[in-house]
């Protein structure tokens, strides 16, 4: 399911849930919502920019700081340490 972000109508409007916005998993199927589901008060779903593909390098970094062992298969069977 999508994640959508919900912004208040007007800036500075709203409760403590949506005055910063929120973000909300939906199936597409469901249409926007336009109210808060706490306060009811008036929301839009925000544009946001898609994010194609990351960097797993970081992910690398973490599980080698982490101890853990990253492996590179060669073939059937045979494996490489990477670090």
């Amino acid at each position: 399911m999508p994640i959508y972000c919900y912004e208040p109508r007007r800036e500075g409007s709203g409760c403590d849930h949506c005055r910063d916005g929120f973000e909300l998993s939906q199936p597409l199927s469901e249409p926007a919502l336009d109210k808060c589901p706490v306060c009811g008060g008036a929301i839009r779903r925000a544009v946001t920019p898609i994010r194609v593909g990351h960097s797993v390098s970081g992910l690398d970094d973490r599980a080698k700081e982490a101890g853990f062992t990253k492996l590179k298969r060669l073939g059937k069977g045979e494996y490489e340490k990477v670090y």
